[in-house]
């Protein structure tokens, strides 16, 4: 079951160290100050916890902007499935 809300920021977890282009950061910044976010991340919540893998570059943005939640994606899942993002 998926359900889409918005989340904190800070209680996103992101397990895996991405380098974003910072051009299309920039491009999101400015249009998510215009006209919000329009797509969700997908997060994962394994036993309470928050984890996202995907949409590094709205987070980033967000983050950037000083906004202190993002609208996400979430599923729940169990710790094998997170174990599967980690490998």
């Amino acid at each position: 079951m998926v359900r889409v809300q918005k989340i904190p920021l800070n209680q996103i977890r992101r397990p895996l160290p991405r380098t974003n282009d910072q051009e299309k950061v920039k491009a999101l910044m400015a249009s998510i100050a215009e006209i919000g976010q329009q797509e969700p991340i997908d997060v994962l919540e394994v036993e309470g916890q928050y984890y996202g893998f995907s949409g590094c570059h709205r987070y980033e943005a967000c983050q950037r902007l000083g906004q202190e939640t993002i609208l996400a994606k979430i599923r729940k899942a169990p710790k094998s499935v997170l174990q599967m993002h980690m490998a």
